[in-house]
């Protein structure tokens, strides 16, 4: 609000309240970092003209979110204890003027990245795909379109709208996800796997510790696995391991006191 505004308002007898002051304050440093960037997503750390406009940004996100939540009880009839806190109609109206998403429903950070990619191809950009092609505002937009790919179906329906329909990015196929990390039990079953192709070959479990065993995985893909070093360590562990593997590995030869 500009100072002849404020003189206005003043002769009609208008009371500024600390409240009120700190909102404008923070009001118009929104506006002037929004429109050096280009958008209200502003990181927790964005400052205009010394004033911490991320934070105050995060806090205002706060108080609409509880404004939403009481809006949402009312609707369904359920008591309200207190609306202190809640951001009111008018002042979100007000940052909604200056961007309209800048209080997404998911984190504000996918949201930023999405205005970026979205700017950047409509200045004529192709969409990036990999880390590092493009980096606009301090955000790796390749990156993160990956990101957005390879966890398509974890992105809500609205989300994926608008990545589809704004951007084209579409869910990454099948070959081009990475292998699915193995649990442990994945690894233990391996381990055996190797242990009981050295007992049918070897006919006795005694591994040297150094042993290195060549196996092929269910993928076809063969693997160098430090059975030595593993049977140690299950020998070791026999206090702790489950009934059900201690039997596998005494079927096969296993020897529980070195």
């Amino acid at each position: 609000m500009d100072a002849a505004r404020v003189e206005q308002l003043e002769k009609l007898g208008m009371v500024w309240s600390h409240f009120d002051i700190a909102w404008e304050e923070g009001l118009a440093a929104a506006r002037g970092w929004a429109a050096e960037a280009g958008h209200l997503l502003a990181p927790l750390d964005a400052t205009f003209q010394g004033y911490r406009v991320g934070i105050w940004l995060k806090n205002q996100r706060a108080a609409a979110r509880k404004a939403a939540e009481i809006e949402q009880r009312r609707a369904e009839g359920l008591p309200v204890s207190s609306a202190a806190g809640a951001l009111s109609e008018m002042r979100r109206e007000q940052l909604e003027d200056i961007d309209p998403s800048w209080c997404p429903a998911w984190p504000v950070e996918w949201q930023r990245a999405f205005h970026l990619v979205r700017q950047h191809l409509e200045a004529g950009g192709a969409l990036p795909t990999s880390p590092g092609d493009v980096v606009h505002q301090g955000e790796d937009l390749g990156r993160w379109v990956r990101s957005v790919r390879l966890g398509w179906d974890n992105l809500t329906t609205v989300q994926q709208w608008m990545c589809e329909q704004v951007l084209g990015i579409t869910p990454a196929a099948e070959d081009e996800k990475p292998p699915a990390r193995r649990t442990q039990a994945d690894k233990w079953a391996l381990n055996y796997q190797a242990a009981r192709q050295f007992y049918e070959r070897e006919g006795h479990l005694r591994v040297p510790r150094k042993h290195v065993e060549r196996i092929a995985g269910e993928d076809q893909q063969e693997r160098e696995l430090r059975l030595g070093a593993w049977i140690g360590n299950q020998r070791s562990r026999a206090a702790t391991l489950s009934p059900e593997r201690v039997e596998q590995l005494s079927v096969i030869g296993m020897r529980w006191v070195s």
